[in-house]
């Protein structure tokens, strides 16, 4: 019996008599005391855990740690030893709606239909082409089960190829640090050249000659990607040519090709401003050109066409802009207006094709797709017909055509493909998402409501629940959030989701300021000195949630993962009670520490998101919300935190600090779990099955407090 008292019981030390669990107490590890002084401002903090640091820093207490979170494993494994035929299930269950033998919509490339494809019992997949028609011989360029075998993860990314067809490169992580080397593969031979480029970003651009490559290296202890360089094959790549060095360690670097494939990009970009530099792709060996110099608080992103260029940009216009120049002229002053500043629109990207512009743009929340004739100078929208939904443009990598791919999906509709003929407006599914097992949309319903922000701004909600779930108060909900880097948490099918609605949970999505839902000024508004916010917008949302009897107290919970997790550590600490229970996933929960600590991976990167502590009021703001600095002694709602040993996003040692001075200062007999994964990093698992099995945890951790058994 899953019983939540129960377990609860367990936790406090006493006996329990769940079946399966053992008798004898279950008590908590206890982390070990090693005061560590911070003083910094004239401010002196102690921090009883610092040491949790060591295995990152390779320091004295390297093995203390590792044994500290083997522990920590262990106890977790023991408190949720009553869920784990309902994990099993779960995953089973979860497993079963994927269709495992199963096929990517092709796309066309230079000739090529390009696709991959999974086997059944398989845990990854099949990069192939077929050459000039869809039913052609297949070609499998790249088998990664067979390459991923006994490796616990491996991913392979940045499949490129060369202008003649008859090369590939592509980049291996084996470790989960997003650390990738990259390899080059003879499609004609299938022989993999000795060429290996190490500490990479993954990956990488072909210049016309098909002999030379563009790729971003990494800094090896920051992470950072800080160098654009250029190989040519049969050489050592010790004797790679650097032909960007980026001088601002705030900024992430990065090289692409324009679609047309005349120009090779290099962009620098932060969060205040950026810079594009540019190459002709048929002269791989000369100079790239500034398209215009980096201008505080400016950024752009620039789009070729065959007669100029096109230029996204916030330069007085906080939702972006459009602006052309000529190709031969391309500073500032030379900029023209294509599509103007428009208070309620915000354009994200362009997509151009020869005769077409397909512009992704979000108003109101909500994402949008304008198609813009270059001839006619007429432009319309994309009708979708839903009231909470996800759309973008997907595979479109050929400039002369008028066929347009782009995805569709929302919280009831599974991912979809469909093809849009630019010329005649018509659009066909090419592909959508199959559920193993059956699966009725119809059964589900999804809503978008509004919360009201304590300073009366209306709050996006998008929510799904099962059409029989009763809206009295009595179901269980679970509120889901990101708030960061403007990045938007748009509704979109997850058809694991499927066991939590069908168990009569209400699934939410808040969308807070911090993302970029509702404009640029949204998530500037949740960010650097005005992060906190992020936090009470969420609150809002779950007391209007409430409100609106779509759960109550005592059956709400939150789940966020990453810069999500600080936003789980800040509202557990701001308001404890309105939530039952928390899921932190990778939690950020350390700021003034790992932002005080430039070796660490990413750090000076996330300045301009969350304010250099160097500074005495970014240091004083950040202290007043970091989630490790603000925990006392008070009761917390029952927290089950998750991380991976291997993470370079949010290391290892923040969320275990956390839980551990949660330990030592709450005054509940609630559960607090860590689990750290010891063989991945921030994504989790690399196999399409084995992710399940962390998704099986959280259900079953709600579960659990759920007194749902099965």
């Amino acid at each position: 019996m899953i019983i939540l008292n129960s377990i609860v019981g367990a936790v406090s030390a006493q006996q329990s008599d769940i079946k399966g669990l053992k008798k004898e107490a279950i008590l908590p590890p206890i982390a070990q005391v090693k005061p560590h002084l911070r003083n910094i401002h004239h401010d002196q903090t102690v921090d009883d855990y610092y040491w949790m640091n060591d295995f990152f820093k390779k320091g004295p207490d390297a093995d203390l740690v590792i044994d500290y979170l083997k522990k920590e494993n262990d106890y977790t494994d023991t408190v949720l030893k009553p869920t784990a035929v309902l994990q099993e299930q779960l995953f089973q269950e979860m497993k079963a709606r994927i269709k495992e033998k199963d096929e990517s919509v092709p796309y066309l490339k230079n000739g090529y239909y390009y696709y991959t494809r999974t086997e059944e019992g398989r845990q990854y997949f099949k990069f192939c082409r077929k050459k000039d028609q869809p039913n052609a011989k297949e070609e499998i360029l790249l088998d990664i089960d067979a390459m991923a075998v006994g490796y616990a993860y491996y991913s392979a990314t940045g499949f490129s190829i060369s202008p003649d067809n008859s090369l590939m490169s592509f980049g291996v992580d084996t470790v989960s640090r997003r650390e990738y080397t990259i390899y080059i593969k003879n499609l004609l031979t299938g022989e993999i050249y000795k060429d290996e480029l190490h500490r990479t970003s993954g990956s990488s651009i072909w210049a016309k000659d098909n002999r030379t490559l563009f790729y971003t290296a990494k800094n090896p202890i920051t992470l950072l990607s800080e160098k654009i360089n250029r190989h040519t094959l049969g050489t050592n790549s010790e004797d790679d040519v650097t032909v960007y060095n980026e001088i601002d360690n705030t900024n992430y670097i990065g090289v692409s090709k324009s679609k047309n494939g005349e120009y090779i990009f290099i962009q620098s970009e932060g969060t205040l401003s950026s810079e594009v530099l540019y190459l002709k792709s048929d002269h791989p060996n000369g100079d790239f050109q500034v398209f215009q110099p980096r201008i505080k608080d400016v950024l752009y992103q620039v789009t070729a066409l065959e007669d100029r260029f096109l230029i996204v940009t916030n330069d007085d216009a906080i939702n972006f802009k459009v602006m052309q120049c000529p190709l031969e002229n391309t500073n500032k002053a030379h900029w023209t207006t294509f599509i103007p500043h428009r208070e309620d629109v915000l354009v994200s990207d362009i997509d151009e094709f020869k005769s077409y512009l397909v512009i992704s743009e979000r108003k109101d929340g909500l994402s949008h797709i304008a198609i813009h004739n270059l001839t006619t100078k007429e432009q319309y929208y994309l009708d979708f017909g839903e009231v909470a939904y996800t759309v973008y443009p997907s595979t479109n990598v050929e400039y002369h055509t008028d066929k347009l791919r782009y995805g569709y999906t929302s919280l009831v509709t599974p991912p979809s493909t469909y093809e849009y003929h630019l010329a005649t407006r018509e659009k066909s599914l090419l592909k959508q998402q199959e559920v193993a097992g059956g699966y009725d949309a119809s059964a589900y319903t999804t809503e978008r409501i509004f919360a009201t922000s304590k300073e009366g701004i209306r709050i996006p909600i998008s929510l799904v629940y099962k059409n029989s779930t009763k809206k009295d108060g009595s179901a269980p909900l679970l509120l889901y959030a990101y708030g960061s880097y403007g990045y938007a948490m748009d509704p979109t099918f997850n058809s694991a989701r499927l066991s939590l609605l069908d168990r009569g949970f209400v699934y939410a999505i808040a969308h807070i300021r911090g993302g970029e839902e509702m404009g640029r000024k949204w998530y500037e508004e949740g960010k650097m000195m005005n992060k906190i916010n992020t936090f009470t917008d969420f609150i809002a949302c779950g007391h209007y949630l409430i409100d609106q009897k779509l759960t109550s107290i005592g059956h709400l919970y939150a789940q966020g993962g990453s810069a999500g997790g600080l936003l789980m550590g800040a509202v557990a600490n701001m308001e404890p009670k309105l939530w039952n229970g928390i899921i932190a996933q990778v939690p950020f929960v350390d700021v003034v520490n790992t932002m005080l600590d430039e070796g660490i991976p990413l750090t000076t990167n996330e300045y301009d998101e969350w304010g250099n502590p160097n500074d005495k009021e970014a240091y004083q703001y950040m202290k007043s919300y970091s989630p490790y600095e603000n925990i006392e002694e008070k009761e917390y709602p029952n927290l089950l935190v998750t991380t991976g040993l291997h993470d370079s996003q949010v290391q290892y040692f923040e969320p275990a600090k956390w839980v551990a001075k949660l330990r030592k200062m709450k005054t509940d007999n609630h559960i607090l779990l860590l689990k750290t994964d010891m063989e991945y990093g921030h994504g989790g698992a690399s196999g399409r099955f084995d992710y399940l099995k962390d998704i099986a945890l959280n259900y079953a951790f709600l579960f659990a407090l759920e007194h749902i058994e099965k």
